[in-house]
């Protein structure tokens, strides 16, 4: 965080009944603040505890300290009440961008959203998804018949993505995982990993008869005919890890099966 040896905090709990409770403590002992007014936020609850509060925070970037109170937590730090401010200041950045969906669905209407897990796509119906994939403007398959498929980013691949048997991304790798949902021709193909500033279209073959619904994250766009998806670089979204604890070492420990 750099010399501030009193930063102002925000305090954010799910509606977990834990993080309700250490809410009143915490602000006691520490004051409160708006996220307007704060220098941090600090979200209390479990990973989605966090990805709400970084929502909040596209416009200014403020970083974002989590606290375990919830049945995962990997996106957070151990809770303690004690210490926090030195916590903080102690604490090691890691930087993440989010995804940028375009989804325009079967009558022509455009929607957008952005998401720090992933985009998925998903059948609506018992029928299967049939995909057509390009990446740069250059087609890489004709037709996937599928589930659906996801695009994610590094601190999304430990989420829906490792669910589907995506690779798991260090936060630093520059890299998106394109992730299909029970691939069923071509059955063996696992997906594809790509450039961080690639630029993924998914197009819906037959969407009136094989309906597909887009998300982003939680925002969900049904009767999809087609997607784009890019890494929004402008926006910088920050958490806040203690040391020897942060999203790299947690992402290495995970892969090696602790």
């Amino acid at each position: 965080m750099g010399p501030m040896s009193s930063p102002k905090i925000s305090f954010f709990a799910s509606q977990r009944p834990e993080a309700q409770a250490a809410l009143p403590r915490l602000i006691q002992r520490y004051g409160q603040h708006s996220e307007q007014e704060a220098d941090v936020i600090v979200a209390m609850g479990g990973d989605g505890a966090m990805l709400d509060s970084l929502r909040r925070r596209f416009e200014d970037s403020k970083p974002v300290y989590g606290m375990n109170l919830g049945t995962v937590g990997f996106l957070m730090n151990e809770f303690q009440e004690e210490g926090l401010l030195d916590r903080i200041n102690a604490a090691e950045r890691a930087s993440i961008s989010p995804l940028r969906m375009l989804a325009t669905d079967i009558h022509g209407v455009d929607h957008k959203a952005l998401a720090i897990n992933e985009v998925s796509l998903l059948r609506q119906t018992a029928q299967s998804a049939h995909l057509r994939i390009t990446v740069d403007g250059k087609v890489r398959m004709d037709e996937l018949t599928c589930d659906g498929i996801m695009i994610a980013t590094p601190a999304g691949s430990t989420a829906y993505n490792l669910s589907a048997h995506g690779p798991i991304l260090p936060i630093g790798a520059n890299l998106l995982a394109l992730t299909p949902v029970s691939a069923f021709r071509p059955r063996r193909w696992r997906g594809a990993l790509l450039r961080h500033d690639a630029r993924v279209q998914v197009d819906v073959i037959s969407p009136e008869r094989r309906p597909v619904a887009a998300s982003a994250d939680n925002q969900e766009v049904r009767d999809i005919a087609t997607v784009s998806v890019e890494a929004d670089r402008r926006r910088r979204l920050t958490m806040l890890f203690d040391p020897g604890h942060a999203l790299d070492e947690r992402i290495l420990r995970e892969q090696f099966g602790f």
